[in-house]
């Protein structure tokens, strides 16, 4: 299924995130008040720099972004937590969920439902993860080869060329000392960040793919869902 190659991933989150700009905004200000808490200083704290970096990417207003890194010291704020969970989908696809949540009783229960009604499952603890790796991934849009041998040069374990520019997936550890050396060298960084890449995948179509979408756009509208990540090609 050419439609949940990595980078069609991003734009259909993408195209998702426009239409809900408010809730794109409530996401990333749940990830920004986690990453805070290891440290308020971007410089730093590597997550907070990162989600920060989404921020502005996402136009997201200067006020809201101080809010969420308030939120840290905030002692009458809920406390919001990370989690993941792992299901399969239409096809067998495997599919992992993260979410910041200040209600597990709430959240899980709402992942179960939307994975049930839309043709897919809970999966138990370990069951999905072994076929994912978490990785850093970059994108860019300048390409072509001389680019890709900078890409390499900067310690990128992976590179591919599409549409839009160049895919590059990096060491989780070293994903914003990639970044730094990209953006040194000249390149625009359009996205950073930290994914659950397959390490092997999954063929899907027709009605599978189509039930699939639904699944995945559904879950993308949780306002406790962070990412969604799948191993169908």
């Amino acid at each position: 299924m050419s439609g949940h190659s990595k980078w069609a991933t991003t734009k259909r989150q993408k195209a998702v995130v426009d239409a809900k700009r408010g809730a794109l905004f409530t996401k990333i200000a749940n990830q920004i008040a986690i990453a805070a808490r290891s440290g308020t200083d971007p410089s730093m704290n590597p997550s907070l720099a990162m989600m920060l970096e989404k921020a502005r990417q996402a136009n997201m207003p200067k006020v809201n972004i101080e809010r969420a890194i308030a939120r840290v010291s905030d002692k009458n704020a809920a406390a919001l937590n990370e989690e993941v969970y792992e299901g399969y989908g239409p096809g067998g696809v495997g599919i992992i969920i993260e979410v910041a949540t200040d209600n597990k009783n709430r959240t899980m229960p709402d992942v179960r439902n939307t994975l049930s009604k839309n043709g897919g499952r809970m999966a138990d603890p370990g069951s999905v993860m072994f076929q994912f790796a978490r990785k850093g991934w970059i994108e860019i849009p300048e390409k072509g080869e001389e680019v890709m041998l900078q890409v390499l040069d900067a310690g990128a374990e992976d590179v591919e060329e599409g549409d839009d520019g160049l895919g590059i997936t990096t060491a989780a550890s070293d994903l914003m000392k990639v970044r730094a050396s990209l953006i040194d060298a000249g390149l625009t960084v359009t996205t950073a960040e930290l994914r659950y890449l397959p390490t092997s995948t999954v063929g899907i179509e027709g009605t599978d793919a189509e039930k699939l979408e639904k699944l995945l756009d559904a879950l993308d509208d949780l306002d406790d869902v962070t990412a969604v990540h799948t191993n169908a090609e």
